[in-house]
């Protein structure tokens, strides 16, 4: 079967290659002059399972108000009238509640966690190197409150039967030992040795060259327009380089996708949710973070990438605008200089933006859709990395008429009742 798969981020790719192992004839399309140069290329680093919960929950509207309040606020809200974003946000609100929350939380699981397994055994198969680490995640509490309320954080985790661990001062040391330097800056943390780190760009880059190995076809410096439906089923895809035709279609275009699938009357609900990073190099490994640091405080995460400290996080609602805005910079480097001090030169950091595409229940949507040939994998929000080897796989079974290594139940485009105009 042809297939044609568009977006070369990280869910792209995974994707295409795995139905070019499945024995499909594959071609991948993107406005890029190579893979992963959108959100793919500057995230946190981090391969979560762990924490895979959505946004939306018990208390967040309150804690909104007071990130958006904060010095260093994790949430910023640009001022503009977008009926997009307006909708996207009550809907969000809908789903802030104990009984969604455990619904939506137990579907990112179930995906992020099948995703873990599905990097390893790729990992093993083909060799592929990312700057890769497997030494869990830390979350770290500055203050005694953070640290005495992890109790809901425990039961959660317990329940979905993530590994965890309990850490004091000296504890979160061992794990860090660069923290001994600002041991009086903290009170404890909750590691996740479940978890792992890498960089999703090299991760990418290199997968990229192994599905070229594998026959896959890679049209890079082509923009897409448009979706071409004849009947119930699609008939092409329209770019500036012509029409392309396939025998089934994937799209995995991010925070685009939903532009290019409102032409064909699918609406879904995904927002562009931008989040930032500086990578710092590292001048003292020594006072450089080993894996991934999360400050609970700023919901800022430090990652080591080899030679290379990355930091990320915020989330702003912005539309697609990709400005950058220096005030998340001076977040950044606040964070990574007050907890590694030692470890990297902040002057030559290079300063990113990408936009996550995010679905206000925090699921992805991946599969297939009431037209015949159209397939998705999109929404990942921030767990595009986390999740994307176990997206990819789901892509390649379902495309290929196999029964998925993992329950898709509330995964796909299906739970929207509203999603078909």
């Amino acid at each position: 079967m042809k297939v044609l798969v568009l977006g070369s981020g990280v869910i792209g790719v995974t994707s295409a290659y795995q139905l070019a192992l499945a024995g499909h004839e594959v071609t991948v399309v993107d406005r890029q002059p190579a893979a992963a140069l959108e959100t793919s290329y500057g995230n946190a680093g981090e391969v979560s399972p762990g924490y895979s919960a959505p946004w939306a929950g018990p208390g967040v509207p309150i804690k909104a108000i007071k990130w958006l309040l904060m010095r260093h606020r994790p949430l910023v809200i640009r001022p503009n009238i977008d009926l997009g974003l307006i909708r996207w946000g009550l809907a969000m609100l809908r789903n802030c509640t104990s009984a969604r929350y455990e619904i939506n939380k137990g579907r990112m699981v179930r995906l992020a966690e099948y995703s873990r397994d599905c990097l390893k055994e790729l990992r093993a198969q083909t060799g592929i190197r990312y700057d890769e680490r497997t030494q869990g995640t830390l979350q770290l509490f500055r203050t005694q409150a953070q640290f005495d309320g992890t109790a809901a954080d425990i039961e959660i985790l317990k329940r979905y039967g993530v590994a965890y661990e309990v850490l004091d001062r000296d504890g979160c040391i061992r794990n860090e030992p660069a923290l001994a330097q600002v041991r009086e800056k903290f009170a404890g943390g909750l590691r996740l040795p479940g978890d792992e780190t890498g960089d999703c760009f090299k991760f990418t880059q290199n997968l990229a060259a192994l599905a070229v190995q594998q026959g896959v076809t890679f049209r890079y410096g082509t923009r897409i327009s448009a979706l071409k439906l004849a009947g119930k089923q699609i008939d092409g895809v329209v770019t500036d380089t012509g029409t392309l035709k396939a025998d089934a279609y994937l799209v995995a275009l991010g925070s685009y996708s939903p532009l290019l699938l409102r032409r064909v009357g699918i609406r879904i609900p995904v927002y562009p949710v931008k989040g930032y990073s500086i990578t710092v190099p590292i001048t003292d490994a020594n006072g450089a973070p080993e894996s991934t640091v999360m400050d609970e405080t700023h919901k800022v995460a430090v990652t080591r990438l080899g030679d290379r400290i990355r930091v990320g996080g915020t989330a702003e609602l912005a539309g697609y605008t990709l400005k950058l805005h220096e005030a998340r910079r001076e977040t950044f480097t606040h964070v990574v200089s007050d907890l590694f001090p030692r470890g990297g030169d902040v002057a030559r950091a290079e300063f990113w933006c990408g936009l996550r595409p995010m679905t206000p229940d925090g699921t992805p949507v991946v599969g297939a859709t009431r037209v015949p040939n159209l397939y998705l994998a999109t929404g990942h929000g921030t767990l595009g990395w986390t999740m994307a080897a176990g997206t990819g796989r789901v892509m390649a079974d379902v495309i290929s008429g196999r029964a998925p290594g993992v329950d898709l139940a509330g995964l796909t485009l299906d739970r929207y009742p509203n999603a078909y105009a």
